[in-house]
């Protein structure tokens, strides 16, 4: 769901867009942090806010590190 607001924020497209991996931390709402394979060596962290449901709203992309690897750790940031 957040594909479009990392291309956008990223001025490319991925033909390739795969979760491998994620970690939620609990706020007023919850923050996934999220390991993407985005090319076939190119992986990017995401950190996507999901509010609270009464909210009604979708996910949101609020940052993301490019230039990661399979290997690199996913974090929080």
């Amino acid at each position: 769901q957040v594909k479009p607001q990392f291309e956008s924020k990223e001025n490319r497209n991925c033909a390739m867009f795969t979760a491998i991996v994620y970690k939620t931390q609990v706020v007023a709402g919850i923050n996934y942090f999220i390991k993407v394979q985005i090319s076939r060596t190119e992986y990017a962290h995401l950190k996507v806010f999901q509010s609270l449901p009464y909210e009604n709203q979708g996910p949101s992309l609020v940052g993301f590190q490019t230039g990661k690897t399979k290997d690199d750790p996913l974090t929080y940031f």
